[in-house]
């Protein structure tokens, strides 16, 4: 059986936009043993739902020599590294360090990514250049998630007394500048009656905030839950969200979906999934994203699945 390695860190965003690249690795390759290599609560998105039959930590102390010139590295992750026979990493590795460490333990076929996305061409595409060099053609760039049973399960679950249809949220993101004034989410919640507001711990003033203005009717806080359950209780709502990687978590889980976009240009990074609609403030400014235009697009989505307001 071949086995091949994936080497992922970077945030939610970055490792959700690389699946479109293993997911045509692990077509092209089936039967294959495919394990990744990045931060476990993230990269539990793939282990044993579709991509990758496991997952290992990156952030494992010992392999700080692989990132050091003329070091001894550590057996156990020489030979770790030696049982694969293809490993693809994205790792930012500008001086090679860690690839001739890599050589070292007589990994032969290595193939680097793009270890800092460029304004070329779209994120997925360019992270889909080192499965184009092994001769793997990347045709769907659209990131999908893949639930376990029990992933759904607590879906059900978390979701069993709150009215359909119901729409969830996330005001935040990584900067201030990619969000949408807290006001103007308060006016447009007014709409709709069933909400679900995804938050975590940099989101916890915001949330607060929405907590008191919304008290009065159905809320569930989808508060810091593992991503794999987070996704499933979002595959089945109408998303409202920022440039973040909670959306790109949002839009391969497959719901509808409405992305803010500000100063970051979405040719770039928004997700390419067909459920997508994407809305940029004038000027990059999201001060200048008027609540009437964000209703209307919700509107079309609640008809979209036979919905009236």
């Amino acid at each position: 059986m071949k086995r091949i390695l994936v080497i992922r860190g970077g945030a939610i965003g970055d490792f959700i936009l690389t699946l479109p690249a293993v997911k045509a690795l692990r077509h092209a390759e089936p039967d294959a043993y495919i394990e990744i290599l990045g931060y476990k609560h993230i990269a539990v998105l793939a282990q044993n739902r579709f991509y990758a039959q496991a997952i290992r930590s990156i952030e494992d102390g010992s392999l700080s020599s692989f990132f050091a010139k003329q070091t001894d590295l550590p057996i156990e992750l020489v030979d770790y590294f030696a049982t694969f026979d293809v490993i693809v990493s994205y790792l930012y590795d500008p001086d090679r360090i860690f690839e001739t460490n890599l050589r070292h333990c007589g990994v032969e076929n290595l193939v680097r990514g793009p270890g800092k996305i460029d304004n070329s061409q779209h994120a997925a595409r360019q992270l889909a250049k080192p499965i184009h060099e092994l001769g793997i053609n990347v045709v769907d760039l659209a990131a999908k998630l893949f639930f376990s049973p029990e992933d759904r399960q607590f879906a059900n679950e978390f979701l069993h007394h709150l009215p359909r249809p119901f729409v969830a949220i996330h005001p935040g993101s990584g900067s201030e500048r990619k969000n949408w004034p807290l006001q103007n989410w308060i006016d447009l919640g007014l709409q709709f009656s069933s909400r679900i507001v995804v938050s975590g711990e940099a989101d916890e003033a915001q949330t607060n905030c929405l907590a008191r203005e919304w008290r009065d009717g159905p809320v569930l806080f989808a508060k810091s839950l593992p991503l794999p359950q987070l996704a499933a209780v979002l595959e089945n709502s109408i998303f409202i969200g920022h440039d973040s990687g909670i959306s790109h978590l949002a839009a391969a889980a497959g719901p509808q979906f409405i992305l803010l976009f500000g100063p970051t240009d979405p040719a770039i990074w928004a997700p390419l999934n067909e459920n997508v609609r994407v809305i940029r403030a004038r000027d990059g400014d999201m001060r200048n994203l008027d609540v009437d235009l964000v209703r209307g697009a919700l509107d079309h989505a609640l008809m979209r699945i036979g919905i009236r307001t």
